[in-house]
């Protein structure tokens, strides 16, 4: 027996179909086509009974590679992604310049796709999301943000307006990311490269995603404003839940905020595991080589 739930886009309609399972796929089809008819795209997953529960990680990678294409050459950015990022929890990603660090982020909120293997989203298979539904569930800061046009409060409240938020107190995520409230007024465009940052993280912070996916969001911070970033999303993950993937050049930032860690080199997760005891005695020559800052970087993004 199965569990079919169709989403719609902006709405949730969950139904039970009970049927044999001899007939059970030719009525998956009906409702993916029946979806498509009403101009929604569908988000389904058939599960068996017993697995219609709250899976145990927010981010599960099956045997995933990606090839880029550049310069007229393919390149393997990544190969045979494997793992799992436990519900709550902070992953940092760490590993030489050119790894596939960036590129592991973008194909989790469908920037970029796969192009083999598979990954699941809170146990749904990524091609199954809906991308606007996708993008709100999973928030992304980029190393290099986008200022949108006016100022730094109609930067804040549009992600929230777009995710169908509101935000009744914008100055207290700023000053939680320690910038002054009274930059609120000021012309976004106007801001350093590290208010630009900090902006860019509340901005997605007040859209309250399930998952936040973080990429080298403190590299223009110098080290006090890079800690209180660190508190913020520390805090934000203990009182909310949220899972977050942090790619960092940092490896003490790595060590202090990670809960597991994963080590990227040319594509491959070359270990895993507990963040204290990867750093405290790593299981690889490779990962103690990168450690010690023997390692230089690959071909990848």
């Amino acid at each position: 027996m199965f569990v079919k739930v169709r989403v719609l886009f902006k709405q949730i309609t969950a139904f039970l179909l009970v049927e044999s399972k001899r007939n059970g796929y030719d009525e998956y089809a009906g409702l993916l086509d029946e979806a498509k008819k009403q101009d929604t795209e569908p988000l389904v997953e058939v599960f068996p009974m017993d697995a219609c529960t709250k899976p145990s990680a927010a981010l599960r990678f099956e045997h995933v590679s990606k090839t880029i294409h550049t310069k007229g050459e393919a390149v393997r950015v990544l190969h045979d992604i494997c793992g799992e990022v436990p519900h709550g929890s902070i992953l940092t990603v760490i590993g030489p310049s050119g790894s596939g660090k960036s590129t592991l982020l973008s194909l989790c909120n469908l920037l970029l796709t796969p192009d083999e293997g598979r990954i699941f989203v809170d146990g749904k298979e990524i091609r199954h999301w809906a991308t606007p539904s996708l993008r709100r569930h999973v928030g992304m800061v980029f190393q290099t943000p986008t200022m949108l046009p006016g100022t730094v409060y109609d930067n804040i409240v549009i992600g929230a307006k777009i995710s169908g938020k509101t935000v009744e107190r914008p100055e207290e995520y700023l000053e939680k990311v320690g910038l002054p409230g009274e930059i609120l007024h000021r012309d976004a465009q106007e801001l350093s490269g590290g208010q630009k940052q900090r902006v860019a993280l509340v901005r997605t912070l007040v859209t309250q995603p399930s998952i936040l996916l973080l990429d080298e969001v403190t590299s223009a911070l110098d080290p006090t404003s890079a800690r209180e970033v660190e508190t913020c999303i520390c805090e934000w993950n203990r009182e909310r839940g949220t899972t977050v993937v942090w790619i960092t050049h940092q490896l003490e930032q790595a060590r202090r905020v990670g809960d597991i860690t994963w080590v990227l080199v040319q594509g491959q997760i070359i270990e895993q595991g507990e963040t204290t005891s990867l750093f405290e005695n790593p299981a690889t020559e490779t990962t103690r080589l990168f450690l010690s800052g023997e390692l230089s970087g690959g071909e990848g993004r």
